[in-house]
């Protein structure tokens, strides 16, 4: 069973506050959360912001704060 909105959006703040993603990139982050590393995308050395390696260390964190794989 998915866990509740409630604690997907917890989880997604705290991670994004330990890492240090802004708020306004977290949107970017949910769909990370259904695909699974399998399908993250990777760096393109663009120096992009934020960097997608960024955004997938925040899935992985919020995917552990959750106790799952994936959503």
């Amino acid at each position: 069973m998915e866990p509740a909105r409630e604690q997907i959006d917890a989880a997604l703040k705290q991670a994004s506050d330990e890492l240090g993603l802004q708020e306004w990139y977290r949107d970017c982050v949910r769909p990370l959360l259904r695909t699974g590393r399998e399908g993250y995308p990777r760096c393109c050395g663009g120096g992009c912001e934020p960097c997608n390696q960024l955004l997938c260390q925040v899935a992985d964190r919020t995917l552990e704060l959750l106790g799952r794989e994936k959503l």
